[in-house]
């Protein structure tokens, strides 16, 4: 039998990576509000290389946590401030629709400045500024000369981002799930499973949480044990898959929690409470590895890595086409 070279394996496995990533849905996690809280947001820094940060362009601490994202190779995100409908206290430099098209480049363009390393930009409140068209349309023709994506934090349904974009070279992307508008360890969780589920549902999800104490705890908890048909991606990765509005009538249902006390900001989240129906992609994909592992085919290359790089065994006494098959 002739022996396939290294170089031919290599192809073979990478085929079976890439064959794998295809089937695999894709979760992508942004942790918001950068900058105020450094010893939550060192936690973070702890986490998986594909769980992304957005940082305040202007807060006491953007820089530095900056810098250590920057240096561990992680994805930035500006998180730039844009006025909501509700009465809120205001970040230095928040857009608002009523400002000039000048005025809106000259605080997109700081922003950049302050935060070079990010390859994005996402919103921070902005229900009024995002649901503006003449006023996202300003923010897009600002960060089109950057080449920059644009995550909408979907902080309200009339968003008008994707529309402002037309005519740019801005590409814009959305959020499926906040993870922690109730900080209650119970509903992140159920959060995070709500995620997954859409991810299997739509191939792809984007979630959103910031450095709190629960949402960091959670995650701790629960990115080890990620279900084997779900990867973890940046933001980036997603930028060449279909745009999907998911309305509350075809998120996939899942089991409802118990009712908590909503002690932050923020949107409501719909409780779906029908049962969740079971998902079998996760076992069909431990099925399918063990069927692979215990193939002749991965039999075959095991035996020839086993043997790779040794010297050629000494002829035995016997004729070749008798001679018995070393493993």
């Amino acid at each position: 039998m002739k022996l396939i070279t290294k170089r031919q394996l290599v192809g073979i496995c990478a085929t079976l990576l890439l064959a794998f990533n295809v089937q695999a849905a894709k979760l992508a996690i942004l942790i918001d509000d950068f900058g105020y809280r450094l010893q939550n947001e060192n936690q973070v820094l702890k986490m998986p290389l594909a769980v992304s940060v957005a940082i305040f362009p202007a807060a006491p601490d953007s820089h530095t946590m900056m810098m250590k994202a920057h240096q561990q190779g992680r994805e930035i995100l500006i998180h730039l401030p844009m006025e909501p409908i509700s009465k809120q206290p205001l970040e230095k430099n928040t857009l608002m629709p009523s400002m000039s098209s000048g005025e809106i480049k000259r605080i997109v363009d700081q922003a950049i400045a302050n935060i070079p390393y990010a390859v994005g930009i996402n919103n921070h409140q902005g229900s009024k500024m995002t649901s503006s068209l003449s006023g996202m349309q300003s923010v897009m023709q600002a960060m089109s000369p950057h080449n920059m994506f644009f995550l909408d934090s979907m902080t309200i349904g009339n968003t008008k981002s994707v529309q402002a974009a037309q005519g740019t070279n801005v590409k814009v992307i959305k959020r499926n799930v906040f993870l922690d508008d109730v900080q209650n360890d119970a509903e992140i969780r159920h959060q995070f499973e709500r995620a997954i589920a859409l991810a299997r549902r739509n191939g792809y999800a984007i979630a959103i949480g910031h450095p709190h104490p629960a949402t960091i705890r959670v995650l701790q908890q629960m990115l080890p044990n990620l279900p084997s048909d779900i990867v973890l991606v940046r933001p980036s990765d997603l930028l060449n898959e279909p745009t999907r509005s998911v309305s509350a009538g075809k998120i996939p249902p899942l089991p409802t929690v118990k009712k908590v006390s909503k002690t932050s900001k923020g949107l409501g989240q719909c409780v779906n409470k029908q049962p969740i129906q079971p998902v079998y992609a996760d076992a069909m994909f431990k099925v399918i590895g063990e069927s692979i592992a215990t193939s002749p085919v991965v039999t075959f290359f095991e035996r020839q890595f086993e043997n790779w790089g040794k010297a050629p065994a000494a002829p035995a006494e016997q004729p070749a086409a008798s001679a018995a098959p070393k493993s």
